[in-house]
């Protein structure tokens, strides 16, 4: 009993002799404290000072002049920044290396995240008739489009407007539904800000929507279900089938976008015991379905189509930057509130 006292009457004077003299006394072992974990999907050039991607705005305003450390990711290392509790990582784009990149900053024993909220974040397509270029949506809930049993068109015996059937055995990783909790302070947090658009977006819309209410009118922040798939579609059969999906798996929020990653980074988040801090944020860039007069060959084939070079065409829509700060400034007040406390 006594040596055990000595030991520790020691240690005091030694720590109180190293505080006086100056000496540094070793943190090696101590875990970097994560409040905000940021993670976009990709950067269109460099992370700051070019034209935007899904990182670049948060990036100057929070990480530059931070720290950089590597992180060994998929398909190559990538770079986790930080500053002041706050990271960003590239997650990438596609389901497998988002999870598996996810999945590799959760574990990365450097960083304490027991404290952290995730805030994921990226474009994607709206769901017509619900959303718009512009549009910021507050995730409840992300569905994976790719399992299940998914036909061809042109193999059935008849159009059912839907080309996917449920099957219940891939029901435990389906679907995720986000904490109904959190994401109710999220979204009362940011409903009342004004997402912006542009003069042209506004002209493709009332040209390709005329007299629809739901496309005539200003972006805003809205609730919504995003259904995630590998394959980046469009057309009317998929818009029907992630209705069906959304329905199927009884979402709190309708299908609101389309994207590669969001169902993927919910089940590297679960698995690391942080679903209940996940926060995701969509931004509409772009329509589910093909504009009248447009065919897929003319989007992605190799030939050069004169259509989408008119003034009137879906190519002339400029709304990516000003959809990437729509994102930003919901994100930022998150962000603030996190780091104040706010949320809980």
């Amino acid at each position: 009993m006594k040596l055990g006292k000595s030991l520790v009457y020691s240690a005091v004077l030694i720590l109180t002799a190293c505080s006086l003299c100056g000496c540094s006394v070793d943190t090696s072992n101590r875990k970097i404290p994560v409040r905000v974990l940021i993670l976009p999907k990709f950067e269109v050039g460099e992370m700051s000072g070019d034209f935007p991607g899904e990182a670049q705005l948060f990036y100057e305003e929070y990480l530059a002049g931070g720290e950089e450390y590597e992180i060994n990711s998929i398909p190559q290392s990538g770079t986790l920044y930080y500053k002041d509790g706050i990271a960003l990582f590239l997650a990438g784009q596609g389901k497998v290396a988002a999870a598996l990149n996810t999945a590799s900053v959760l574990s990365d024993q450097r960083f304490d995240f027991s404290e952290a909220y995730i805030l994921s974040v990226g474009c994607g397509g709206s769901a017509e008739g619900y959303g718009i270029f512009g549009d910021v949506f507050v995730i409840s809930a992300a569905a994976d489009y790719d399992l299940g049993h998914k036909a061809d068109i042109r193999e059935m015996s008849k159009d059912t407007g839907t080309t996917w059937f449920h099957d219940e055995s891939f029901d435990s990783t389906a679907f995720i539904r986000l904490d109904e909790g959190l994401i109710n302070q999220v979204f009362d947090l940011v409903k009342d800000l004004q997402p912006e658009t542009t003069r042209m977006t506004q002209k493709y819309l009332e040209k390709e929507y005329p007299d629809q209410p739901w496309a005539n009118r200003q972006p805003q922040v809205m609730r919504g279900t995003s259904v995630t798939s590998d394959n980046f579609w469009k057309g009317r059969y998929d818009h029907q089938n992630a209705l069906l999906i959304t329905e199927t798996y009884a979402c709190r929020d309708p299908y609101a976008i389309t994207e590669m990653e969001d169902v993927a980074v919910a089940q590297a988040v679960r698995q690391a015991g942080l679903l209940e801090k996940l926060i995701i944020l969509r931004v509409s860039v772009n329509m589910d379905t093909f504009p009248s007069g447009v065919f897929p060959e003319m989007l992605w084939g190799p030939e050069e189509d004169d259509h989408l070079a008119s003034d009137d065409s879906l190519e002339s829509v400029d709304i990516f930057p000003v959809a990437m700060q729509n994102c930003f400034e919901a994100g930022k007040v998150l962000i603030d509130a996190i780091m104040n406390e706010q949320l809980h």
